[in-house]
């Protein structure tokens, strides 16, 4: 795909050697400098102190070199300082950099969704005066939605933005769960925060987006003057202890002022821009904890001696976990898992880029991707990472191993930026609904053109029709009842075409790594012959309706 992308005059600069150099650059630098800081960032972590959050040792200057080697920049609009490569390579860099060391690479997650929110929506003056520096990440950017009151009811928040005579907004209210919203590895940050202005009306239509800088920057450009923002706390989580999760308070004493980011009252359009880059990423975050899992699994698993083969072919002798049948099960549901899962989130991004390059119906496509990209990927992190402890058996449990810290970093995944549940409402509501099922029913075209030689897939494509059908007649409730078993059997579909694609590639391939394209073609066979038929129990919880749900009154359903 990168190929084809490369194709075109806007992307000409990703030509073969700057991808490769791209891969092995990324993966030698996450190595070297983010992998030997993931211990010490679990087992101390971000530390507040009086408003104020310092990371562990080593993070600083890591960061710094993240910052000095470009690494942010990849995608990033030339205009500003950035590479203009595709969106894809990024998404590779930030994988390479989320699987040595996923708490520390969010400070890396969310930055490029400010600079899509502020290219897109933001004046020129904000851009030129906010935009080298955010897109370098010499200053991050923040993402402010989630209130005390207003979680996924975003329409219920209360921060304020009192307009003054300057067309600057005095801001004013407390915003939780602010992923890097306070730290010392930058001079300044760039909060996008979502407020009220003055007599708007009440929901999601009077929200507004604001840009709130942690410092006000002086006649020189240079971030000198305290913006009357605070950080308050930060949280104690199950996982990812190196990425501070921030209470922010703005205006405490009255002097946080913000620009208007967009026209008034589009401050929903505006973060959904910036939401459904980090969506993407958090989908990533699946694939990055997963692979670091399965590796730690195999590695593990092929050195820990246990019992002789139970068919007599060890001669009696004790042999690897690896060669033992269930185990080899559960190493090679890790990989497929983990391949199918990064088989779709590159399938989105790409969608980013052709949809960059106006190539016709690839926002239609990428906004039906969103939802399974971040959902079904973040879920497979979750199941691959247990798989991870299970493997390791009581060392699993403890610590040391870093088994257990994989699945509790990578729980967090399906909840931040829109829970799974979340995704599967949209996918069945905006995604399905909103064009009467064209773009489902385009998806569903493609794979039966592409595999039609897998008949579990075909069965699967006529199952998920059924229940499309269904849905597309179905009342809301009854919709929303059976969202994510559909989102699932939608997802398992499109890993399915697309594991589907790499075992056809691998044996049309004759010049290639011969041990690579052994393993490429059994892993896509066990996706296809053993995962995805799992997918097809769920036809009947998908089109189950509501009505059982709601057959016990909710009191006595909490009795």
């Amino acid at each position: 795909m990168i190929s084809q992308i490369a194709s075109h005059d806007q992307y000409g600069d990703a030509t073969p050697d700057m991808v490769e150099a791209i891969v092995d650059g990324a993966a030698a630098f996450a190595e070297r400098e983010f992998l030997p800081l993931s211990r010490v960032g679990d087992t101390v972590g971000a530390k507040w102190d009086n408003g104020f959050v310092r990371m562990p040792e080593g993070y600083r200057g890591a960061y710094k070199a993240y910052v000095d080697n470009g690494w942010g920049t990849i995608d990033g609009p030339v205009a500003y300082g950035g590479q203009g490569l595709p969106f894809t390579l990024a998404t590779l860099v930030l994988e390479s950099l989320g699987s040595a060391n996923m708490g520390f690479s969010l400070i890396a997650m969310l930055t490029p969704g400010a600079v899509e929110a502020l290219m897109t929506h933001g004046s020129l003056e904000q851009q030129r005066t906010w935009l080298p520096k955010v897109v370098s990440g010499e200053w991050n950017g923040t993402m402010n939605l989630t209130e005390p009151s207003a979680g996924s009811d975003v329409g219920a928040l209360r921060t304020t933005a009192e307009p003054l005579d300057d067309g600057t907004y005095r801001i004013s209210g407390q915003k939780i769960f602010i992923t890097f919203g306070e730290h010392d590895l930058t001079e300044n940050i760039v909060h996008l925060v979502l407020a009220r202005t003055p007599n708007a009306p009440p929901g999601t239509k009077g929200i507004s987006l604001f840009l709130v800088p942690k410092y006000r920057l002086d006649a020189k450009g240079e971030p000198t003057i305290d913006n009357d923002v605070r950080c308050v706390s930060i949280e104690h989580k199950l996982g990812i202890h190196a990425s501070p999760t921030c209470v922010m308070s703005y205006g405490d004493h009255g002097n946080c002022i913000g620009e208007l980011v967009g026209g008034e009252l589009g401050g929903m359009r505006a973060m959904f821009t910036m939401m459904n880059n980090a969506r993407l990423n958090v989908g990533n975050q699946g694939v990055q904890i997963a692979e670091r899992a399965t590796q730690e699994a195999i590695a593990y698993a092929a050195e820990r001696v246990q019992s002789a083969r139970a068919d007599g072919s060890s001669g009696g002798e004790g042999v690897p976990i690896i060669e033992h049948p269930d185990v080899r099960r559960m190493l090679l549901r890790m990989k497929a898992q983990t391949q199918a899962a990064r088989a779709l989130i590159y399938y989105a991004a790409s969608q980013v880029d052709r949809s960059h390059l106006g190539i016709e119906g690839a926002k239609a496509r990428l906004d039906l991707m969103t939802p399974l990209a971040k959902a079904h990927a973040t879920d497979i992190g979750c199941e691959v990472s247990s798989i991870g402890v299970q493997v390791h058996g009581g060392m699993g449990f403890i610590e040391e191993t870093g088994a257990a810290q994989h699945f509790r970093d990578a729980r967090i995944a399906p909840i931040y930026e829109g829970t799974n549940g979340i995704q599967a409402m949209d996918l069945v509501g905006r995604k399905l609904m909103g064009d009467g099922g064209a773009g489902m029913r385009a998806l569903i075209a493609d794979v039966r053109g592409e595999g039609a030689s897998e008949p579990t897939l075909m069965a699967l494509a006529d199952a998920v029709e059924r229940v499309t059908a269904w849905m597309l007649g179905a009342e809301v409730n009854d919709r929303l009842a059976g969202s994510y078993p559909y989102l699932t059997m939608v997802s398992v579909l499109t890993c399915g075409w697309l594991m589907a694609r790499q075992h056809d590639a691998a044996l049309a391939t004759t010049d290639g790594d011969a041990t690579f394209l052994t393993a490429k073609r059994v892993i896509a066979r066990f996706y296809l012959d053993l995962i995805a038929p799992e997918a097809m129990g769920l036809e009947a919880q998908a089109a189950a309706g509501a009505g059982l749900l709601y057959a016990l009154h909710a009191s006595v359903l909490a009795g």
